[in-house]
């Protein structure tokens, strides 16, 4: 019979103080606490999302001018694609406005393809609020 050393001894009752310790740790639990004004705080930004109120966010413009012409405009965009539209009123003109684009990239694709039907658009540079 092999007599086992007291290193080896020392060793395996270590190793078993370690996993004990270990099977503790991996149960604990985490509490997180969020702040009720967090919650009224997204509720709030994704209202503006939704309602298109942020305004640094990139469009592309169709058109400026007389209400009349940019109905025609936006009936025909309307025809044609699937981005959201809006008629937009800065005295004494209005403005057709495409897309709510968060960067430069997916507004210069939309560009892209909306400059088949019409060429003159572009993209303002967004303005904030």
């Amino acid at each position: 019979m092999i007599k086992p050393k007291f290193s080896h001894l020392f060793f395996l009752f270590l190793l078993g103080i370690f996993a004990v310790e270990n099977s503790h740790a991996q149960q604990a639990s985490v509490n997180i606490q969020q702040s009720e004004k967090l919650e009224k705080l997204m509720e709030v930004k994704t209202d503006l999302n939704k309602n298109n109120q942020i305004r640094d966010r990139y469009v592309i413009q169709l058109y400026y001018g007389d209400n009349g012409e940019a109905n025609k405009v936006i009936q025909k965009y309307r025809e044609l694609y699937s981005y959201p539209s809006q008629i937009a009123y800065e005295a004494p003109n209005y403005k057709v406005w495409v897309g709510n684009f968060r960067n430069r990239l997916e507004a210069d694709r939309a560009l892209l393809k909306v400059k088949e039907n019409f060429p003159a658009a572009f993209i303002p540079k967004p303005k904030r609020k």
